[in-house]
């Protein structure tokens, strides 16, 4: 089997879709050694991701680069299908709701999502309008979908109407990388980023759909009706619709307390999880959600919103909170300080829960679902 997968998510800093496709493509390219695949992108990959690809010596997994008219935003329509067309790859992947315009129909489309367009009033215009386009003409086309959890699996149903025999949902998976690190193996990286001891964590894009603001909020309570005076370590890349968020931290006097460090690698990532008082993920809206996950896997306590993939994921390894509910998450941010039964509680069940899910896993029924199309 020669298999291409969308690799366009690959060619800066990755985030939630890059490591999916990234992490499913090398978890494929071990447990099927035998079988061809191809990460396709019109443009230059990110040079670490090539460098770790040949220091896992993977002869099946390839990073094409086709020829391609991307400026004229021909890629999905004419170059990415010339060049299936030329390759002779029996099937291709679309890893973030999109296909090419391939007429054969051989195709599998994972939808993270349906943010875009449950709450395109959280996204920047141009994409919730692409993705109004694009996800049911994709959803469509494909002939087979996968989902990142069941909650997703039935927002299609609902809000798409596709078939749910056309749909599969598939557990994504912390990377290898995240396991338990010791404070003092943290110490180094949180002394260069200016990370005080019982710190609380938030990692993740900062765009309003993550809530940070509703965060800061309960932040604010707790350094107002407390004597706790932790610091919020903020991670994450920059992204949209931010003001009203970055206001908030001045118009509040939190500023001293609050730390934005912007985008940090794994290694970074991993001491943070590992030596914060409590990881916080307040977000208003997942499809999967893999920095509370990898959390538990470095052993953090987490406090995560109770929506509907959240509470698929976490299950009874994290505390849940309405993630519109100032007061309750100002309350669940004071028990991990007070309660440390409770703390402690979370902090064994984490790395268990976490181990759960596996690429590898995801990769067995995601191979699955491409013999299901091929047959």
């Amino acid at each position: 089997m020669r298999v291409g997968l969308d690799g366009s998510s690959l060619c800066g800093p990755l985030t939630g879709v890059g490591h999916y496709t990234f992490e499913l493509a090398r978890a494929l390219a071990v447990n099927y050694p035998s079988d061809q695949f191809e990460l396709v992108s019109p443009k230059p990959f990110h040079p670490q991701l090539v460098e770790q690809s040949a220091r896992d010596r993977l002869p099946n997994l390839d990073f094409i680069n086709p020829a391609s008219s991307i400026k004229r935003g021909r890629w999905w329509s004419f170059d990415l299908p010339r060049y299936l067309r030329r390759a002779g790859l029996d099937l291709f992947h679309g890893t973030n709701y999109e296909i090419p315009l391939w007429r054969r129909r051989r195709t599998v489309v994972t939808v993270h999502d349906l943010s875009s367009l449950l709450y395109p009033q959280l996204h920047r215009r141009p994409l919730a309008r692409r993705m109004r386009l694009r996800l049911p003409l994709g959803v469509r086309m494909a002939k087979a979908i996968i989902t990142p959890t069941e909650a997703v699996r039935r927002e299609l149903y609902s809000h798409l109407k596709v078939k749910p025999k056309k749909v599969t949902a598939i557990h994504e998976a912390p990377r290898e990388s995240f396991r338990p690190m010791s404070l003092d193996e943290s110490f180094s990286t949180r002394a260069r980023l200016g990370v005080e001891d019982g710190f609380l964590l938030f990692v993740g894009t900062l765009e309003p759909r993550k809530n940070l603001l509703t965060l800061l909020k309960a932040f604010a309570h707790v350094l107002r009706d407390t004597r706790l005076r932790s610091q919020l370590v903020v991670a994450g890349g920059e992204g949209w619709l931010m003001e009203e968020t970055f206001s908030f931290v001045s118009a509040a006097g939190i500023g001293d307390r609050v730390r934005l460090i912007g985008y940090v690698n794994d290694d970074e990532l991993r001491a943070l999880y590992s030596s914060c008082r409590a990881f916080i993920y307040p977000s208003l809206y997942e499809g999967f959600g893999l920095p509370p996950l990898e959390a538990l896997a470095c052993g953090a306590p987490v406090i995560a919103s109770r929506i509907a993939a959240l509470e698929e994921t976490m299950g009874d390894a994290a505390m849940l909170v309405d993630p519109l509910d100032v007061h309750s998450l100002a309350a669940a941010i004071t028990d991990v300080f007070e309660n440390e039964k409770q703390r402690k509680k979370l902090i064994a069940a984490g790395p268990a829960h976490a181990a759960r899910f596996s690429w590898e896993k995801a990769a067995q029924s995601t191979y699955e679902v491409y013999q299901n199309v091929l047959s």
